[in-house]
């Protein structure tokens, strides 16, 4: 554990300096608006993303400077996804990783623009980095991180949330809105490090199969903690969901139930590792450590 623990604190602090090499700095026009995008970007969140990007690169033979600007494309849209989420005209919340959400320290409009810009910024950074020899498959590239942010992706399981706020959603329901909300940019970090590298087709289905079972695990996890963390551990307002009367795996199951689940997934997603074998350790690290955080 102390072994996997290194790695990722090498790999936040590598992806740190990445991320804040890559937007734009606070001197450059317009500066407020940089200054905000980085006030959302950096120094926040475990960085779960990236560390998956990171771990299947390994996977995949990758260079790492290539796979941390994949990571980086990825991290930039969740990023914009929280600034906007946060908002008062969706969630409405005022803490994010611990400090006041975007909108509270600027204003609205910037939030918005915060949004778009760095939305925009991570299709700049994969379009004009050279991520794999291949021109075909960085195309491919562009194209499974525009689906997993866009209608039949994140945007879209947002839209499935507000929609059905103080609805009892059937299990089917509840996990394809968080297939597409929360699982479809776990599996496209996923997926966008293993592309930097050299992986057949078929080994690609079964990272993508291993990211469909841990982004649910994610979200199967989050659901209990908001519901039994405090706010000081989260960094962000607990009992959300509750409050606003959102569905969630905990009001479908129960607390016991949604922890089950949640073990069920996880090994379903070990599962899918076994033929790359010690290859796959970081994934399989990755896996324990979404599952297991302060459960």
């Amino acid at each position: 554990m102390s072994d996997f623990l290194s790695w990722v604190s090498i790999h936040q602090s590598r992806f740190e300096d990445a991320v804040g090499r890559l937007l734009p700095q606070t001197d450059v026009l317009p500066q407020r608006l940089h200054a905000a995008m980085r006030y959302s970007v950096l120094e926040g969140g475990k960085r779960v993303r990236p560390l998956l990007a990171y771990a299947a690169g390994e996977l995949a033979g990758a260079p790492i400077e290539r796979v941390e600007i994949a990571a980086a494309a990825v991290e930039l849209i969740h990023a914009y996804s929280l600034v906007h989420d946060d908002m008062p005209c969706m969630d409405d919340d005022v803490l994010r990783r611990g400090k006041p959400t975007c909108h509270i320290e600027y204003d609205e409009a910037t939030a918005l623009l915060v949004g778009d810009a760095l939305q925009s910024l991570a299709f700049q950074l994969l379009s004009e980095h050279r991520l794999s020899d291949d021109p075909s498959r960085q195309l491919q590239m562009v194209r499974l991180l525009a689906a997993a942010s866009g209608s039949r992706g994140m945007a879209g399981g947002q839209a499935i949330d507000l929609a059905s706020v103080g609805k009892q959603l059937a299990m089917p329901e509840l996990e394809q809105m968080h297939i597409y909300k929360t699982g479809a940019l776990i599996r496209a970090a996923i997926l966008l490090g293993a592309h930097c590298g050299k992986l057949d087709q078929a080994q690609l289905d079964k990272l993508d199969r291993y990211g469909k079972c841990i982004g649910l695990a994610f979200q199967v996890v989050d659901d209990v903690l908001d519901s039994e963390a405090d706010t000081a551990t989260l960094g962000k307002t607990a009992g959300k969901d509750k409050d606003n009367d959102k569905p969630t795996y905990v009001t479908l199951l129960g607390v016991q139930a949604a922890k089950r689940m949640a073990a069920t997934l996880h090994q379903e997603a070990l599962d899918t590792l076994k033929e790359f074998g010690a290859s796959a350790q970081r994934l399989h690290d990755l896996a324990d450590f979404i599952v297991m955080r302060k459960f």
